[in-house]
Parts: C-alpha cells; structure tokens; sequence
C-alpha cells in the first residue's frame, strides 16, 4: 500500500519512520500547508515525494490517506479522503462534531473503505492488561471504570499551539478540553465492552488570565481549563473522566490512567505504580506496565524538531504486557511512543487495508470513544445538565489480540 499523509507538524514523524519501516508500505507521500515542513520530512525520511495541497494528494494513486493535522480539522479532512475513494487512518479526536462522525460512519459503510482512529489508550498496557483481565472474567462485573488524561499546558501544550497556530495561536489553545476526550475515554471503553449513554460534566473556568481559556480569545468560546465527567454506561455501569489541563503534574509520567472496579476484583493505576487486588489480597503489577528506555536519544530523526516538554511521549519502549511477536520484525528496535503503543497502531492500519479487515479502533468504536466528550462539552456549558449520547451501533464484528491491541 502507499500511503499519503496530511499534515507533517511535530506528530507525523514518528509514524512516518514506522511506515516506512512497515514491509507492506511500498511509498510515502506527504502535503503541509506549509510546504517547507512537507519537504523537510521528505528529504529526512526519504520519501516518495510531496504535493502542493491536499487536493493534488487525494487526486494522486496513494491507497490510504493519514490524517495528521489540527485537532478540529479531521472529520471534514477524513471526509473529504473517503470521498476520494482513500482508506484512512486520522489522528484524534474522529471529528469535534456529531454530525461529521454521523457522515464518517456511513460513508465507511457506504463504501466498504477502512477507517482507524489512531487512539493510543487502546493500547496502554494498563489498558492491554485490563481487557484481557475482563474477557477472563476476573473482574466479576465491572460496575465503575476510571480515566484521566492529565495533561498540563506548561509541559508541552502552548510550544505545540505556538508552533501550529501562529500569531493567533492563543485563540486554538483554548481548545475545550473534553473535545480531545478520547485519551480518557478509549482507555476505559477499550477494555470495558460497552459504551456511554448519558453525561453530566462540571468545567472549571481557567483564571490564569494570560488570554488562554479565556473566552473573549478562543475560537471556541471556551472558558474551562480542567473538567470532569460523569457517565452512564450502557451495561448499567458508571464511567467517570477528568481531562485537566492547569494541574501540578510532570509531563511523561502517566498522563492517561486507569482504574477498574469490579465485584470480584479491583485495578488501580496512579502516577507511581499498579495493583490487582481481591477480597483477600493486593498485588504490585506496576513492572507489567514499563515502557522506560532510559535516556532518550532527542537527535533521533522522527524526534527532531519536537519540544523537550513533549518527546516522553514519543519515546518509549514496550512493556511486558505487550504482545510484540504480532509486529513486524523490521519494528524492532525502532522508536516507540506513547506508552508503547505507536508499533501496534502502525501496524494495525497497514493489516486493516491490506488484509481487508476492520481495525480495532474502527469507525463504529472511535464514535463511541469520541462522542461522550462532545457531549460532555455540551453538558458543562449547561451547567452540568444530563445529557444523552447518541450511538452508531456495534459497526462489524473485530477479532481482537487482547494482549498486543
């Protein structure tokens, strides 16, 4: 397959230098709309080649398309790939709009092409150990499910909306911080069989006063810097999500976390470590979720160029809870990023086009991860008022590798 790829911003590196790696990608293209960023990563990663717009890109011969730009870009970008007959692969969040994610998911049925939303949560190993733990059933029932994604805006955020949003970057860097919900929510929904049916969320109004989060500014009307959700599952279960955005967190240490209650078990992830628990005992597991590679290497080509505050989660290694003999042997050694999951969501593109079978983070499943935070957004400008969420139904059946994603 050759691949095109939109947007060649401080993201797109690392997965380009995967594809390229990937036995079963034969060219990478890319665009930007600032030609130079497109043209630097092709002569860093010896690409196939550049075009001028996204226009020429859809119109060349490339198979499938990743979307790698702003975060309220992709569901008219992804759009717009499907209707030119391009599979697609799209960072997150699907789309900030119900609407978009509606039309996503009906043209992926109307045309039988492959949709994936990159989500790394999926493949946390804290997540990877939790699916396997509920297709066991050693949970019991699951009743009550965890997930945060804390995330400071002093470690790395305002050099990441400076570097994509130009002068008036304070105005994006408001961005709503439920409607990037799917580091929290995938973790959960991917290893919890169910989905979401209602919220009610509270939003904290930011008074840091420096023009981000400040309504007046934001091309979002946003106001609230930190927000936590409450959710009703659809299985009778309670999910609950904090996405913060001014808290006193380092960066790279657990930035998305979970936690799992059940009847007959219990999961804790925190910021230092892990345990399994039961009536009788408790269990240290923090070793099975590892991905430390020690020191990290910065003059890496698919690091270069990316903010000190950002390349822990660009790099990291696999931990033991992960199944690598699914990969590529040409993967090995190669960067990682995010907790380790990069390797498994290359891969999982490239086996969904060329084998002609759904991805575990599919149309169907990345609403699901998706909209509870659209609506959650909705919800906190209402004060906290209840709210249902819309579903698109269980999209086709996916055989999944509990282990490695």
């Amino acid at each position: 397959m050759k691949i095109g790829v939109i947007g060649t911003g401080q993201f797109a590196g690392s997965f380009i230098a995967l594809w390229q790696l990937h036995p079963d990608v034969t060219e990478i293209v890319v665009t930007d709309l600032i030609p130079d960023r497109a043209i630097e990563h092709q002569q860093r990663y010896g690409l196939a080649g550049t075009y001028d717009s996204v226009e020429d890109l859809l119109a060349s011969d490339c198979d499938a398309v990743a979307v790698m730009t702003q975060r309220w870009t992709h569901g008219e970008l992804v759009l717009r790939a499907l209707d030119a007959g391009k599979h697609v692969y799209s960072a997150v969040p699907m789309s900030i709009s119900v609407e978009e994610i509606e039309q996503i998911i009906a043209k992926v049925e109307q045309t039988g092409l492959v949709y994936m939303m990159g989500e790394t949560s999926y493949y946390n190993p804290a997540v990877v150990y939790a699916r396997r733990k509920i297709a066991e059933g050693a949970f019991g029932r699951v009743f009550y499910s965890e997930g945060d994604y804390v995330h400071d805006m002093d470690n790395g955020f305002y050099a990441a909306y400076q570097f994509s949003g130009g002068e008036a970057w304070k105005s994006t860097a408001s961005y709503p911080p439920m409607l990037y919900p799917t580091h929290a929510v995938g973790g959960v929904l991917g290893a919890v069989p169910s989905y979401a049916t209602s919220v009610s969320c509270i939003g904290v109004v930011d008074d840091r006063g420096d023009g981000v989060f400040d309504r007046e500014v934001s091309m979002f009307g946003n106001e609230f810097s930190n927000m936590s959700a409450h959710f009703h599952l659809a299985d009778g279960g309670v999910m609950r999500t904090n996405e913060f955005r001014r808290v006193g967190h380092p960066a790279g240490v657990h930035e998305s976390r979970f936690r799992f209650y059940g009847t007959d078990a219990v999961m804790e992830q925190t910021s230092t470590g892990a345990s399994w628990s039961d009536r009788q005992h408790i269990e240290d597991i923090s070793e099975l979720f590892y991905t430390s590679e020690g020191e990290i290497d910065s003059s890496a080509p698919e690091l270069a160029g990316l903010d000190p505050a950002l390349l822990h989660s660009f790099a990291s290694g696999t931990a033991k809870v992960h199944d690598r003999s699914r990969l590529p042997v040409e993967f090995e050694g190669a960067r990682n990023g995010h907790e380790g999951s990069h390797h498994f969501l290359a891969d999982d593109f490239v086996r969904a086009v060329t084998n002609k079978t759904q991805p575990p983070v599919n149309a169907w499943v990345a609403a699901r991860f998706t909209l509870p935070g659209i609506i959650a957004q909705l919800s906190a400008e209402r004060n906290g008022e209840r709210l249902p969420i819309p579903d698109f139904g269980d999209g086709p059946e996916v055989e999944l590798e509990l282990f490695g994603g």
